[in-house]
């Protein structure tokens, strides 16, 4: 089976990470993969990857050169992912497509719902990656329920390091909380620094880059912890800052999955996050972790103290779930079974 995937990359994200991970799966299952990008500034680390997983791809400047791509692959499926492939694969004709939706973004419930709809029906199938998302596709946008399939992100393994770390200011012996998130109103960073104030001695780790980063480096400031908050934004090791951590955070106040608090799990860290999105997915409150109320700093920071308390216990169990439901083989056999079944019909 030839299977061509569509996506517009402009750098490495949850949807970009999904992918370097989920293709060389789908190849080592017999199906021949191949990928069109849709190039943006910043794309470069993502093809990097792609080549050294041995996966064959073309990068588009126009969108419109993206027909005789797929034409060039003579793919038996079209796979897109997001919005912009939703659109330009749509527009070639010939094979079936499936398509994946990656978030509950709002704009998807305003005007676009009615473009998306459309496209749904170009679409054989949809694959969500989280139950949340499935409910937002249905209940927000108006997708057949149907033609939509749940297949969670997998991971096995932490992110291998592209680079050196930056000397970080991290204090011997107090606790370290690590919060990898875009600085963007949706990750909630904001209550996890409100939350830092009531919890002694702690340094939050932020690793992400975004438009809120002088916003919170000012409201440290204010809240009189600036100097326990770290913001040194990208790094080349996030892997060896999830083992020093002693514990993962995750505040968003809506997520289409959340691969920090799967990468939190598989570092064997306790997770505390905001129940919303996908988070009741992943975490299981009291057992893996605990889930909080959004936007309330108070029941954060009384979560993290409980958890700092036994920390190993809440990690191990964490680290059990991570291996046993959300491993790259069950998302790849999953996502090989959603093509078995449009290729049959």
């Amino acid at each position: 089976m030839r299977v061509t995937y569509v996506h517009r990359i402009g750098g490495i994200g949850g949807s970009e990470r999904h992918l370097v991970t989920l293709l060389p799966a789908l190849a080592a299952k017999g199906v021949d993969v191949r990928f069109a990008g849709l190039d943006m500034p910043g794309a470069d680390p993502f093809y990097v990857e792609l080549e050294q997983q041995g996966i064959p791809f073309e990068r588009l400047v126009r969108p419109w050169q993206l027909g005789s791509a797929i034409r060039r692959g003579q793919p038996d499926l079209i796979h897109t992912h997001l919005v912009h492939a939703d659109v330009y694969g749509a527009l070639v004709p010939g094979a079936p497509i499936v398509s994946t939706k990656h978030n509950p973004d709002p704009f998807r419930s305003g005007t676009w719902r009615f473009a998306e709809r459309a496209l749904a029906r170009r679409a054989r199938a949809i694959v969500a990656i989280s139950e949340a998302v499935r409910r937002f596709s249905v209940v927000e946008v108006g997708l057949p329920a149907d033609k939509i399939e749940v297949i969670h992100y997998g991971l096995d393994a932490l992110p291998e390091p592209w680079g050196a770390n930056p000397p970080l200011p991290i204090p011997d012996g107090a606790p370290l909380l690590l919060c990898v998130a875009r600085l963007a109103p949706q990750k909630g960073v904001d209550t996890a620094i409100r939350a830092l104030a009531q919890i002694p001695e702690a340094t939050l780790l932020v690793l992400g880059e975004g438009p809120e980063r002088s916003q919170l480096l000012e409201l440290a400031r204010e809240l009189g912890v600036a100097d326990r908050v770290l913001m040194p934004g990208r790094v080349g090791d996030v892997a060896a800052l999830y083992r020093r951590c002693d514990l993962v955070v995750h505040p968003a106040r809506w997520e289409g999955f959340g691969l920090a608090m799967l990468e939190g799990m598989l570092a064997g860290k306790p997770v505390v996050a905001a129940r919303a999105g996908s988070a009741p997915e992943l975490v299981v409150d009291g057992e893996t972790g605990a889930l909080v109320s959004p936007d309330d700093p108070d029941a954060l920071a009384a979560a993290v103290l409980t958890l700092l308390a036994r920390r190993d216990a809440f990690g191990a169990a964490g680290l059990a779930r991570a291996k046993a439901e959300f491993s790259v083989e069950r998302m790849a056999a999953r996502t090989l079974g959603v093509y078995e079944r449009v290729s049959a019909r």
